[in-house]
């Protein structure tokens, strides 16, 4: 195919504007050839940008912040009454019902580490399993306690959504299971299971179940409710309130009778050195010093989501991801990762291969090159790269309500390029990762910042 083929399918440059302001959209990257260019962000899935309403409303409360639940000071009374007004709002924003509770964590891992810790014990005292599919993120695989021999099953994937939810309808009715995990959008394509269908067959089996909303409730919106789930988590780094702090809302029994998170303070009603009294959920759950900040930012990134119109934000993540899908697959060597071909509404969410070339260059050249940031690896889904034969990683691309429509054809054009013309800097492998060679772009002066090569170490061969 030629390049003017291959253009073609985007040569009438996009005109989509963003959804919502994010900061720091008119940041300037330099590249490698002297110049600067606005970043074109990519890297949603991994960590979204804040809401300007929601750095905003930060910036309103730090005057305010102070200890919360127990202190008689003004301040801290004002800083209580705004955690627990977010815990509410976070609660309402995944659709809760009156008697679900939320608890304020660090993010979608850490949310189903906890839960991980309350899955009560079946009628004999054995623990009680735990069924997970092989397409979810680590954060949905070992907590569950994958390798170590813990009650949890690994569920393959069948070739189509419809054989997958035959094969969980007839595993469940083999097996007794506590809880059914599984991810409301993968973060390596964007697809899923229909979660009312999984839902509907986990309770005729007697099991609960748990959404990872890690990537779905940012991009799609979710509800307990609607869809029957007895349990959610999600992140806010992903939410668009990258201040850190998450939750897990869900039914209260569970989380009332299990054992504490953690031990401390906050957690207790009363001590003594022969025993302990716990709180119930959340207070239960939430020991020490709560993240007030990170609770109103996420809860305020929930109230301006919730804001847009119906539809509004699939529409704007659909129009990106269909012209970024078609423009890949017209890119000679280029491959589109796909789970299943019956699979409908993915989110924002494309990762692809090119035929040929280590993913880690790909990516490291259109930073340096393009100003385009994208995520490569296997995105903490080893399972599920291996089923979609990239055992050695791949390229991820994903979209947001701060995502215009030139930053995808930025994107396409830039794979051109390198397809036909290749790399115009020397890139070597220092510690793991792709880097340019004897780099000269300026830093951007930011306190604290080193050099960007100091970065190198902390990724690794292939670690996401």
């Amino acid at each position: 195919m030629s390049v003017t083929a291959e253009r073609a399918v985007w040569a009438t440059p996009s005109t989509q504007l963003p959804l919502l302001p994010v900061v720091g959209s008119g940041t300037q990257v330099p590249l490698v050839d002297g110049t600067a260019r606005t970043y074109a962000n990519l890297d949603y899935a991994a960590s979204a940008p804040a809401l300007e309403a929601v750095a905003a409303r930060v910036t309103e409360v730090l005057p305010l912040y102070a200890s919360v639940h127990r202190g008689a000071g003004y301040l801290s009374q004002v800083s209580t009454a705004l955690y627990e007004a977010s815990r509410q709002t976070i609660a309402r924003f995944v659709g809760a019902r009156s008697d679900d509770v939320a608890i304020i964590t660090r993010n979608t891992t850490d949310a189903l580490n906890l839960l991980a810790n309350v899955v009560p014990a079946g009628p004999d005292g054995t623990p009680g399993r735990v069924l997970v599919l092989d397409l979810e993120h680590h954060a949905n695989l070992l907590p569950w306690g994958l390798g170590t021999g813990r009650a949890s099953t690994v569920l393959p994937i069948e070739p189509t959504v419809a054989a997958t939810l035959a094969t969980l309808a007839a595993e469940l009715a083999s097996t007794a299971y506590a809880l059914v995990a599984v991810t409301g959008a993968s973060n390596v394509t964007g697809e899923a299971l229909p979660v009312a269908d999984v839902v509907a067959l986990a309770h005729t089996a007697g099991a609960r179940v748990v959404v990872d909303g890690a990537q779905l409730v940012p991009h799609r919106g979710f509800s307990l409710t609607a869809t029957g789930a007895d349990y959610v988590a999600f992140s806010g780094h992903k939410t668009y309130a990258p201040f850190g702090a998450g939750a897990l809302v869900g039914r209260r029994d569970w989380l009332d009778d299990g054992a504490p998170y953690l031990a401390g303070g906050g957690a207790v009603r009363d001590v003594r050195a022969d025993r302990t009294l716990w709180q119930p959920a959340p207070a239960r759950h939430e020991a020490g010093s709560p993240n007030v900040i990170g609770a109103i930012a996420l809860a305020e990134a929930c109230e301006v989501l919730a804001a847009l119109p119906d539809g509004a934000l699939a529409a704007h993540e659909v129009a990106l991801r269909t012209r970024l899908v078609a423009g890949l697959d017209a890119i000679a060597g280029v491959e589109v990762l796909r789970i299943w071909p019956d699979s409908t509404e993915p989110v924002g969410v494309v990762t692809f291969t090119v035929e040929g070339h280590d993913p880690g260059l790909v990516a490291a050249y259109l930073a340096a090159e393009h100003g385009i940031g994208v995520r490569d690896g296997r995105f903490c889904a080893h399972p599920l790269l291996v089923r979609l034969g990239a055992p050695g990683g791949a390229i991820r691309a994903s979209v947001g309500v701060g995502t215009p429509g030139e930053a995808v054809d930025r994107l396409l054009n830039a794979l051109t390029d390198y397809l036909t013309s290749g790399p115009r800097a020397r890139y070597v492998v220092e510690d793991g990762c792709w880097v340019v060679a004897d780099d000269t772009r300026p830093l951007i002066p930011v306190h604290g910042l080193d050099g960007l090569a100091a970065t190198a170490a902390a990724c690794g061969p292939a670690v996401e």
